[in-house]
């Protein structure tokens, strides 16, 4: 065993990357305070192909130099749009027929792994890093997702939070679950 070379890695370029049909998933970023946690999910995104990403509130958008440092380039490769309104930007994809979920804990909690392909398209809700998914948000939803836990800390950095939800559900959508 070697470590590939950059060179020797095969990735579809940038421009090709805009034409191959996406994962039906659109993530909506609710006051993600870190412009570091931003780009990290924008590169995350890109590389789960991802429909597109709805940055609301105070979450910085890719015109934020501060975000290339951690989304090296997937800032110009995954689509997205900025609404001020999380609450409007969700329910709009609800009239588009998306299921609507929620990366939080909450009394109900679903497992990653439980979602089944008949809820996709789906939307899935990042919240704050330090109070999570809004209230009004999580009432909107039509369930939570949860990442199980088993150390003594009730919580994951939000964009390590995404990374393991939103590819367990690529994987969910390619049969490999």
């Amino acid at each position: 065993m070697r470590k590939l070379r950059h060179e020797e890695i095969s990735r579809v370029s940038a421009s090709i990357v805009r034409l191959v049909p996406r994962h039906p998933i659109t993530v909506v970023l609710d006051n993600v305070r870190s412009v570091h946690n931003v780009g990290s999910i924008f590169r995350t995104s890109d590389a789960a192909l991802v429909e597109r990403i709805i940055l609301t509130g105070i979450t910085a958008t890719p015109e934020n130099p501060h975000i290339h440092k951690a989304a090296l380039g997937a800032q110009d490769t995954v689509p997205w749009e900025y609404k001020q309104n999380a609450a409007t930007a969700i329910n709009d994809l609800r009239k588009s027929g998306y299921t609507i979920v929620v990366l939080e804990l909450t009394d109900t909690p679903t497992q990653t792994t439980a979602v089944t392909r008949e809820e996709f398209p789906l939307c899935l809700v990042v919240g704050n890093e330090l109070s999570g998914v809004d209230e009004g948000l999580v009432a909107q939803a039509d369930y939570a997702l949860e990442i199980q836990q088993y150390g003594a800390k009730q919580s994951m950095n939000v964009a390590v939070a995404y990374g393991i939800a939103v590819f367990d559900l690529v994987r969910l959508l390619r049969g490999l679950l």
